[in-house]
């Protein structure tokens, strides 16, 4: 995505439709820098467009901007894009509670390091660090411990942001729930922008409605900015066949279907977070966040890191490379 500022050209024509009836494109007419002169209509083979820009009368106001075609990103996937799945519980560290400023720290370095290498990077943080619905009182409904989970991600959003800007890297929090003195509100356009720009996006407030996980948020809005994976870390090493915190000889799977972490009821993420993943072809990676380097591998497409989920285990056997 380029953006340049232009002066205005003779004859009131700009540089955007000299370049545009170059690529055999061009508007109806000649128009004017000044702001009162009629838009130009391009036609639908024109990948340039000539907009104006700041207050009204300044000269050189004119700008084009130039709409590129998606890449591919580092890791080899057909889009640059991940969804990044952090767990609140991940947060808190050995204190049990609330943020583990260290923990943050490290998340914050390998997201900086992914950005610099070219990787779009959205982050859908969890509140159990916080406070967990599931963990409500007598007297507490339901929707209302949800709603105060929702609060909790943005508590998470809120820091995450801190630290990767500390780490030099643009950052918007943007939530399902308007809180317009500190945060965004969702707008998945707007969204895709700020990703394709090089910042990062976390989404906050889960998906704005109670009963929904924060998987299933992210798995939602994974879909609809096109991601190319989602990423869920947590503090396990991937997806096994029993808990390995109570069971000591339990298996770790390297690939799984879809099919087969619905069939069998495996505790990865709720089944409508799988299902939005399923049907929208979006290959799940589970890894340890707790283990050095493996976000950061993950990130770039080394899935090697933990289990890999997708449509069929041909496709994982081949984890995407490492850039």
């Amino acid at each position: 995505m380029s953006l340049c500022r232009t002066a205005p050209q003779p004859g009131g024509v700009c540089v955007g439709a000299r370049r545009s009836a170059q690529n055999g494109c061009s508007p109806a007419g000649p128009h004017s820098a000044s702001y009162g002169a009629p838009k130009p209509v391009w036609s639908n083979m024109c990948r340039e467009m000539c907009v104006p820009r700041g207050s009204a009368g300044r000269q050189g106001a004119w700008h084009v901007q130039a709409h590129a075609a998606p890449q591919a990103g580092p890791q080899g996937l057909a889009s640059p894009r991940v969804m990044l799945k952090i767990s609140g519980e991940a947060l808190q560290g050995p204190a049990g509670y609330g943020v583990d400023p260290a923990i943050l720290s490290g998340i914050a370095r390998d997201v900086a390091a992914a950005v610099a290498a070219g990787v779009q990077v959205a982050v859908v943080v969890g509140g159990g660090n916080f406070f967990r619905g599931v963990g409500r009182w007598p007297g507490l409904d339901r929707a209302s411990a949800d709603y105060v989970g929702m609060l909790a991600t943005v508590m998470n959003a809120v820091c995450l942001q801190s630290a990767l800007e500390a780490e030099g890297v643009p950052t918007r929090v943007q939530t399902a729930i308007e809180m317009r003195e500190i945060a965004e509100p969702y707008i998945r356009r707007r969204a895709m922008r700020h990703l394709e720009r090089g910042r990062v996006v976390i989404f906050g407030a889960g998906t704005g409605n109670p009963f929904f996980t924060t998987d299933t948020a992210a798995a939602l809005r994974a879909a609809e900015i096109g991601a190319g994976a989602f990423l869920k870390a947590t503090k396990v090493d991937g997806v096994y066949d029993r808990d390995p915190a109570h069971h000591a000889g339990a298996t770790l799977h390297r690939s799984l279907t879809f099919q087969e972490v619905l069939h069998a009821s495996l505790a990865v993420m709720d089944g409508t977070a799988i299902t939005l993943c399923k049907e929208n072809d979006i290959p799940v990676v589970v890894f340890n966040l707790t283990t050095p380097g493996t976000m950061l591998q993950a990130l770039l497409g080394d899935w090697s890191v933990g289990t890999v989920i997708s449509s069929s285990r041909q496709e994982q056997a081949q984890p995407a490379p490492t850039a």
